[in-house]
C-alpha cells in the first residue's frame, strides 16, 4: 500500500469518525424532547442503582435527600446539592433536561440561569450516555406513580414544545 492510499483511507476514517460524532453530539445537545427514560427496566434500574451509590450518592444522598438546607444559598453563592426524591424538583424536568445536566453538568444559559455557578460536575468523561440513562432511570424508579405521573406530563409537555 503506498502512502498515498493510506493517506486517502486515513481521510475516509477521518470523515466517518466527525460524522459518527457529530450525530451522537448532536443527539445529545439537542435533547430530543421525546427522548423518555423508562423507570420500569429492571435491569437498567438495578444498573442505576450501583452508579448512583457511586458517583451521586456523595452529593445528592444515599437516600436522594441531597444535602441539608438544599435551597439555600451557601456563602459562596451556590446551592447545595438537591434532592432527587419526590419532594425535589428534579421530576419537574422532562428526561431529555436531566440527560443534559447530568452529561454536560449545569451549563449557563443552556440548563441553568446565565449567571448560575454550580458545583454539579458534567459526567461525560466518567459515565456512558447508557449508564448516565440507567442512573435517571434508578432515580425515577424510586418516585411514587403520582409523581411519575406528572413527570410523564413534563415529558409530553417538552415533546409539545412545551417550557423546561
Amino acid at each position: 500500500m503506498n502512502f498515498k492510499s493510506m493517506g486517502v483511507g486515513m481521510l475516509v476514517m477521518l470523515a466517518i469518525t466527525v460524522i459518527w460524532t457529530a450525530v451522537d453530539v448532536g443527539r445529545a445537545w439537542l435533547s430530543p424532547a421525546a427522548f423518555y427514560i423508562d423507570p420500569t427496566d429492571t435491569e437498567r434500574v438495578d444498573l442505576g442503582r450501583r452508579l448512583y451509590a457511586a458517583h451521586c450518592a456523595a452529593c445528592h444522598g444515599q437516600k436522594l435527600e441531597g444535602q441539608p438546607n438544599w435551597r439555600i444559598r451557601r456563602a459562596n453563592g451556590r446551592l447545595p446539592a438537591p434532592r432527587h426524591d419526590e419532594s425535589g424538583h428534579t421530576w419537574h424536568h422532562p428526561d431529555a433536561v436531566l440527560f443534559d445536566i447530568t452529561r454536560h453538568g449545569m451549563v449557563p444559559g443552556r440548563t441553568a440561569p446565565a449567571d448560575y455557578a454550580s458545583d454539579m460536575p458534567a459526567y461525560e468523561q466518567i459515565l456512558t450516555d447508557e449508564e448516565i440513562i440507567a442512573v435517571l432511570a434508578y432515580i425515577k424508579s424510586t418516585w411514587p406513580e403520582d409523581i411519575q405521573q406528572l413527570q410523564r406530563e413534563v415529558n409530553q409537555n417538552a415533546e409539545q414544545g412545551g417550557a423546561r
